[in-house]
């Protein structure tokens, strides 16, 4: 039996993977549950304003172990021909109007879209396990990192294709200085902070300091080495 097969065998999880931050931290876990080669990954290139994460997504699995063979990416570059969103249209300003209940950067259905169809794709290499970057504490109004949606998705793929997924969304409850925390335990706090990318300008790393990302992000990396008493 060849190497890809095996691998695909020994695969007990797929991590929606974006090559950001949280998404980083939660193949770092599933890394260290199942070991390299029991994962997949999958990555969404929707027209997203930093077309940059595809390349940084594949270089940061490649990294963790995850084989060309255990990481697909879907093209959903028709995403923009049905809904606004500053992520999907580079020439709108990001924003948050006074009276707005969500920023501009929202993506109608994206995270049930992506879960949808992470499932196919799991069901077809018989993995059960879903993981999923979200979280709700610091899901700046986001509707679809909320904890309530990710489990009635959980039961609706499960209804859809009759099968027993467990859709996990390890950093639901955590802060952005709590996710940093698990990433300093997993020993990957360095490379998170230098190679991921979670800046809407596509700016890897600290990114560029001024969108909305980028100060959550800063802001909980403070926070997080205040907490620990020492530099990253």
């Amino acid at each position: 039996m060849s190497q890809t097969v095996d691998n695909i065998a020994n695969e007990k999880a797929v991590v929606i993977f974006s090559g950001g931050q949280d998404s980083t931290t939660c193949l770092a876990q599933a890394v260290n549950d199942y070991g390299r080669g029991g994962v997949a990954c999958i990555t969404f290139s929707y027209g997203q304003r930093h077309s940059r994460e595809v390349e940084v997504a594949r270089s940061i699995a490649t990294d963790f172990g995850v084989t060309p063979a255990q990481h697909h990416i879907v093209d959903l570059n028709w995403y923009g021909e049905l809904t606004t969103s500053a992520l999907l249209d580079n020439t709108l300003t990001i924003s948050q109007e006074p009276t707005a209940v969500c920023p501009n950067t929202v993506v109608d259905g994206r995270n049930m879209l992506f879960l949808l169809i992470a499932a196919i794709y799991a069901k077809n290499r018989n993995i059960s396990e879903l993981i999923i970057g979200v979280c709700q504490a610091d899901f700046s109004g986001y509707p679809d990192c909320r904890d309530i949606f990710v489990k009635s998705c959980n039961v609706t793929l499960n209804l859809a294709m009759d099968f027993d997924f467990r859709v996990e969304a390890p950093l639901m409850n955590l802060t952005k200085a709590d996710i940093w925390g698990v990433a300093d335990r997993l020993g990957v706090l360095e490379y998170i902070a230098e190679k991921t990318l979670t800046c809407y300008n596509g700016i890897i790393g600290a990114g560029c300091g001024t969108c909305p990302s980028c100060k959550l992000r800063q802001r909980g990396l403070a926070t997080y080495l205040e907490g620990r008493g020492g530099q990253c």
